[in-house]
């Protein structure tokens, strides 16, 4: 998993989703389901024989019974200012004789010793202990190229990835690289930038693949239509979340401003914009404008002389960049 950094605007609109105690109908992902093969169907829990699996991405945990020990109503509860110090495995802990804490539960904030025994426990920098069923990390991708390295001589990107051209050849020959193994090399678009997600290793798959049919048949190629912008979308806590461009000001300095709209519970939208034009965007909830906001994007039109009345909920934009 990579982290996607959000601003402190969009992280509080989000974290007022993780305190409601309203449950959540789920939805049926859209993306692919894969089939494990061989599996019986005994074990196949709440899955259809001809439909078990989680799908790439997001989906990862569809197949999993995501319950603790214990029924808890819908709690969260976040520790700020902190990093991982240490993780115990349970035999670990218990020769370390140290304290478990239990999470608080609602808005309780009273501190009480956990007596339950987990699979897994996390000491924080803070000195608090926490007991879990297992953890999931999102801290980023770091390319794992030493396979690779042992007698032969790539040239390496800044991050440790191996470099690849916009034909997705690396500096060996007929050698090509996609996905989180490589960095690309190759001048980006402004408003795009290269992220370890699993849809832009898809994407840099399928464009590697045909830049190594084109060169077998001696065809050129241009750079793929997917480059040109950079775009991800995913749930967070049953939102939709599309993330456009530059959606963090990547790179673009300190001349640049920020335009917000937000309904509390329903929408969140940020804006991106240097010298008048629109250089990215996040768009969380149903906001219906990611297609308008990409052209925008792409087009690069001065948007200058609408002000702040480009997000303005009484102004259809859908309609009028139609």
């Amino acid at each position: 998993m990579v982290a996607l950094r959000l601003s402190w605007c969009a992280a509080e609109f989000l974290t007022s989703k993780l305190m409601s105690e309203k449950s959540e109908a789920k939805i049926a992902p859209k993306r692919t389901i894969y089939t494990i093969e061989g599996a019986r169907k005994e074990n196949r829990s709440k899955a259809k024989a001809d439909n078990v699996g989680s799908a790439l991405g997001p989906d990862w945990h569809g197949g999993l019974d995501l319950k603790g020990p214990q029924e808890f109503s819908h709690s969260i509860h976040i520790e700020t200012r902190c990093e991982v110090k240490k993780i115990y495995l349970q035999e670990e802990f218990k020769i370390t004789k140290k304290k478990p804490l239990a999470f608080p539960k609602h808005q309780d904030k009273s501190v009480t010793l956990d007596k339950e025994m987990w699979p897994v426990y996390v000491e924080l920098t803070n000195g608090k202990i926490y007991g879990c069923d297992f953890l999931v990390s999102a801290t980023g991708v770091t390319p794992n190229v030493q396979p690779f390295l042992h007698g032969n001589n790539f040239d390496l990107g800044e991050d440790g990835g191996l470099k690849v051209d916009d034909q997705m050849r690396t500096s060996l020959p007929d050698i090509y690289a996609a996905g989180d193994i490589c960095t690309a090399c190759w001048q980006p678009s402004p408003v795009w930038q290269q992220m370890r997600l699993w849809t832009q290793a898809r994407q840099m798959g399928w464009y590697a693949a045909k830049c190594m049919a084109a060169a077998s048949l001696g065809h050129p190629i241009d750079m793929d239509f997917s480059f040109e912008l950079f775009a991800h979308v995913t749930k967070f806590f049953n939102y939709k979340v599309v993330l456009l461009g530059k959606y963090n000001a990547q790179g673009l300095g300190s001349d640049h401003e920020l335009m917000l709209r937000c309904t509390r519970g329903q929408e969140y939208i940020k804006v991106v914009m240097q010298n008048g034009r629109m250089m990215g965007a996040v768009l969380i909830g149903e906001t219906d404008l990611e297609e308008t906001f990409e052209n925008l994007i792409l087009n690069q039109m001065d948007l200058s002389s609408y002000g702040e009345d480009l997000l303005d909920p009484n102004i259809d934009i859908e309609d009028y960049f139609d």
